[in-house]
């Protein structure tokens, strides 16, 4: 009996010491049981084994590349030999060149022929025309060399204004539009415009000789931006406007863009 009396008796100390700190604002850990003395039991934590930290990365992104079938290899490898200055990715191709309509050669040509003759005129007809003006036919060395002279740079320039004319092109591949612009000698600029931009696409034909002719201009307008292209003297301009129409809507809707 003395046994249990004391020991009933440590559990009422405890009991009143717990009361007291709770009373002081400190909350010890509970005994989650006693001992067969009346001791309290508390767990202890369990320790974890230590492991080692895991840090994940991100890899660059790495696109993946587009398998090249052996016909559009064929097709952008025939594209490149006839159009080596044009750069194109691996899988594009030339669908359709156009180029200017000869009709705007007529200019260039016809003024050089007038000043090349003008210039071969001056000197076989020079006794004539010596008489005529009241020259002095011992300057017909002199003329001979200025009309010469006269003659090649006309020549000269009419092949220039005539390599301008033509190295404005307009190429369209089954991805964009591309249009070299060749305003003088030192003054060249190109455009490219994806087929997935261009919004609407005309063309026009404006007098009788545009359409009897049958060459006219070429209109594309794109989206975002709202830039206009422009592209004039084109031969058959109803039939490329056709072409590249077929092409942006194949390339919109996720078709292949085919030949005409």
């Amino acid at each position: 009996m003395g046994h249990m009396h004391d020991k009933w008796e440590h559990r009422g100390m405890m009991m009143e010491t717990s009361m007291q700190e709770q009373q002081d604002g400190q909350l010890p850990p509970k005994p989650i049981a006693y001992d067969v003395d009346g001791k309290p039991l508390y767990a202890a934590p369990t320790p974890l084994p230590s492991q080692p930290q895991v840090v994940h990365m991100t890899r660059p992104f790495e696109p993946v590349e587009i398998e090249i079938s052996s016909d559009v290899k064929k097709k952008h490898d025939e594209s490149m030999r006839n159009f080596p200055w044009l750069n194109l990715s691996d899988h594009e191709y030339i669908l359709s060149a156009v180029h200017r309509h000869p009709i705007g050669l007529w200019g260039p040509i016809l003024v050089t022929t007038l000043l090349v003759s003008a210039a071969f005129t001056l000197v076989t007809d020079y006794d004539v025309i010596a008489q005529a003006f009241g020259i002095s036919e011992q300057s017909y060395g002199t003329i001979v060399l200025i009309a010469v002279l006269f003659a090649a740079l006309a020549l000269i320039g009419g092949y220039l204004a005539i390599w301008i004319y033509t190295n404005n092109r307009f190429f369209l591949t089954n991805e964009s539009v591309i249009q070299e612009i060749q305003n003088s000698i030192f003054s060249h600029n190109e455009q490219t415009v994806s087929l997935m931009n261009i919004e609407d696409a005309s063309f026009s034909q404006r007098g009788p000789l545009q359409v009897l002719l049958n060459y006219g201009s070429i209109r594309l307008s794109t989206e975002g931006e709202e830039s206009t292209y422009r592209f004039d003297y084109v031969q058959n301009p109803k039939r490329q406007i056709a072409i590249l129409n077929n092409a942006v809507e194949a390339f919109k809707n996720g078709r292949p863009v085919e030949d005409d």
